[in-house]
C-alpha cells in the first residue's frame, strides 16, 4: 500500500510542477516592482483550464501525503 501512495505521489508531484512551469508568464522579477499588470488579467481558456487543473492536482497531493502520513 506505501509504494502505490509513494507512486502517486511520484506522479502528481511531477504533474504539479510541469502545471507550475507551464502558468509562468515570462514577466520575471520586472512585474513585481511595478513593471506591467499582466498579473491582473482575467484568466481565459487554457490558461484557466490549466490553473484548475493545478489547484485539483495540488489539493490530491495534499490528501494523498496526509493519507501516506497516517498509513
Amino acid at each position: 500500500m506505501n509504494t502505490v501512495l509513494l507512486i502517486v505521489q511520484i506522479v502528481l508531484s511531477l504533474i504539479l510542477v510541469v502545471l507550475i512551469v507551464l502558468q509562468s508568464r515570462g514577466g520575471g522579477l520586472g512585474s513585481a516592482f511595478g513593471g506591467s499588470l499582466a498579473a491582473y488579467s482575467t484568466r481565459r481558456g487554457v490558461e484557466k483550464a490549466v490553473h484548475r487543473a493545478t489547484i485539483v492536482i495540488s489539493i490530491l497531493f495534499f490528501i494523498s501525503s496526509i493519507v501516506q502520513l497516517v498509513i
